[in-house]
């Protein structure tokens, strides 16, 4: 420690504002001004306090600042997402707190696993920290829990899936269009055996997207086969695991529809395994990193994530500016990416013309 520093301090022994004060040699009310920004204060004066504030290394108890204002508001929001590893998670919670960052709002993100449980004790613990609001990737089917709370003031916006037992603001890709949307691109290249792989079916996503694929199939007078599906979960070991089966049939599938980004890229990681990249069809729901820069490119049915993000936080920034409207649900579209993997001809011999840019938009209501 040099002459004239202030002494090191422990974490629970922090600078006060009545020591900034003593320091800069004004009353703490004025302190308090100046941390406030109130505009009327002498610029010299304020300046005088930031710089005692600096030297101590004070930072403004924000909670306790939201205690004294009249309104309760502690200017953070809470996240829940399934995994903020996923690529799809990432990109959402990154557009939710660019939204919250325009209006000085941080954001605290919890992962959730799809375990029912902890997303309870997330929650809930967020909700102890006096968060403003919730957006919430559900992994649970029963939302109940969370009424108490809305009545009490807590703001609420769900997002990927529609909450249980529980009226909220919710905002959704439109999942079964876009499976159909990609079963339909695979029978355009003129696939009749085309194997779906996905997530666990309880997950409504997942089951969404089955129940796409499985539209498609009965639309084009396709006998749905139980053989070639597989529920894999969302992990690359069990997708691996899934394809090598699948493609070791007998009588094997032609193409692979697989309805969530992990899985895809398992598929994809066992297809280039076994040499068979550029003869199976491939088209996957979700986008990732790098799936335009492999040999095929990997076709996919893309969600908007940023559009999904952005409406989300601005539903939840509406209702605490003091929106009383009814609740409702948003669906966004989702667009099918062309990249070569999804237009390899069955039998593996030529590629389907789409006649654009490569990129269709499927519809939807958003």
């Amino acid at each position: 420690m040099t002459l004239g520093e202030p002494p090191p301090r422990s974490p629970r022994n922090r600078p006060t504002m009545r020591e900034v004060a003593a320091l800069a040699g004004v009353a703490i009310k004025t302190v308090s001004r100046v941390v406030n920004e109130v505009p009327t204060v002498d610029p010299a004066i304020a300046a005088r306090v930031r710089d005692a504030a600096d030297k101590l290394g004070y930072r403004p108890n924000l909670t306790a600042s939201s205690l004294r204002r009249g309104d309760g508001r502690t200017a953070t929001i809470g996240m829940l997402v399934e995994d903020s590893a996923n690529p799809f998670s990432a990109a959402l919670t990154r557009t939710v707190e660019n939204v919250a960052r325009e209006r000085g709002v941080l954001v605290l993100v919890g992962s959730l696993d799809e375990d029912p449980a902890r997303e309870r004790e997330l929650a809930r613990a967020l909700i102890d920290r006096r968060v403003d609001g919730l957006v919430i990737v559900p992994a649970g089917r029963d939302h109940s829990y969370l009424i108490s709370e809305q009545r009490s003031g807590t703001c609420m916006v769900f997002v990927d899936r529609e909450p249980s037992l529980l009226d909220a603001d919710t905002v959704v890709s439109d999942n079964r269009r876009g499976a159909l949307t990609a079963v339909n691109h695979l029978l355009k290249a003129g696939h009749r055996r085309i194997a779906y792989l996905g997530d666990r079916a309880t997950i409504p996503t997942a089951a969404q997207r089955f129940d796409g694929y499985r539209h498609a199939l009965e639309v084009a007078h396709i006998e749905y086969d139980d053989e070639i599906v597989r529920h894999t979960g969302a992990s690359e070991e069990s997708a691996i695991a899934a394809t090598e089966r699948l493609l070791a049939l007998p009588n094997p599938p032609t193409a692979l529809f697989t309805s969530q980004n992990f899985v895809t890229i398992g598929a994809v990681r066992a297809l280039r395994a076994l040499g068979l990249q550029d003869t199976v069809a491939h088209l996957g729901f979700d986008d990732f990193p790098l799936a335009d820069l492999l040999s095929p490119g990997i076709s996919v049915i893309a969600q908007d994530v940023e559009q999904l993000g952005r409406t989300a936080a601005e539903m939840l920034f509406h209702r605490l500016d003091g929106d009383q409207s009814p609740t409702r649900t948003v669906t966004i579209a989702t667009r099918l990416i062309e990249r070569g993997s999804g237009e390899i001809a069955s039998g593996g011999s030529s590629e389907i013309t789409s006649g654009g840019s490569g990129e269709t938009t499927s519809g939807g209501s958003g």
